[in-house]
């Protein structure tokens, strides 16, 4: 399942924030990213679907009114494990990045 895209990781990120509803979701996500990730309807959606079929988040019952007809997500302990997963391998990704650069900064010395 790994490598997440970056649509699935912020919705997992911000769903590890708390059960959220679509549209709360794509302002987690902005919020989260500093307004660097802007989910659009059809790519948030899209990627719930997937998420749900993969068993990374669920329906939750979480803090809606009863006649609201907005589905409220959750993350899963698989998903959460996931999400752990994907921020160890990017966590690896940037200290490779920075021993590289900072060994060729060395060199140039």
């Amino acid at each position: 399942m790994l490598p997440l895209t970056e649509a699935f990781y912020y919705i997992l990120l911000s769903l590890y924030a708390g059960s959220a509803h679509g549209y709360a979701i794509m302002q987690k996500t902005q919020q989260i990213s500093d307004k660097c990730v802007n989910l659009g309807a059809g790519t948030l959606y899209t990627a719930l679907s997937t998420l749900l079929k993969k068993g990374l988040i669920e329906l939750s019952d979480g803090p809606q009114k009863v006649e609201s007809r907005r589905k409220v997500y959750a993350i899963t302990p698989d998903g959460l494990t996931i999400l752990r997963q994907e921020l160890h391998r990017l966590e690896r990704l940037v200290e490779n990045g920075h021993r590289v650069i900072n060994k060729m900064k060395g060199e140039e010395l």
